[in-house]
């Protein structure tokens, strides 16, 4: 006797939270059977999205973040002074640098025309296991005042900004 009380204490309860209303309780149905797809939905997009998404780094940043090798990253900074050589085999070697770091960047391919030491510059690529980032898209600023925005922000961050912008 005692557990068919508990047991329609419980229904009671139940009922109690539902709505009263037969087309109000089909569609928290709904809902509450659409809400678990959605949220894998969304779930999985997020997990795809997430190797896409490319973030910026100066050389500081990407070592405090202990960037791992291979993810694909925009490191950006200054090119350092003297540092820019090219290889017979169409290999660029050159460094970027920050106020507290530095990076050594390896590119394949042509520079753009703008490509300077001492300016501003954003690469696009990965770590390799050794250390080295290897770029597969160098961009350079295309005049005397531009410089991107994530440059600029992490330069002055790092207090090496020489700019008067």
């Amino acid at each position: 006797m005692r557990r068919g009380r508990e047991r329609a204490f419980g229904m009671d309860f139940m009922m109690a939270l539902l709505p009263k209303s037969r087309k109000a309780r089909r569609r928290l149905m709904v809902v509450a059977a659409a809400a678990p797809v959605l949220i894998a939905a969304a779930g999985l997009a997020f997990y795809a999205m997430g190797d896409a998404v490319s973030l910026f780094y100066s050389p500081f940043q990407a070592r405090a973040a202990h960037v791992p090798a291979g993810r694909p990253i925009e490191l950006g900074g200054l090119v350092a002074k003297g540092s820019v050589a090219k290889q017979p085999d169409g290999v660029v070697q050159f460094t970027i640098e920050d106020h507290a770091a530095k990076d050594l960047v390896s590119y394949r391919g042509d520079l753009p025309d703008l490509f300077r030491e001492g300016q501003g510059v954003v690469t696009r690529g990965a770590f390799r296991a050794d250390g080295v980032f290897e770029a597969n898209e160098v961009l350079a600023k295309h005049d005397e005042r531009y410089m991107p925005k994530e440059v600029t922000k992490a330069l002055k961050a790092s207090g090496e900004w020489r700019g008067g912008q």
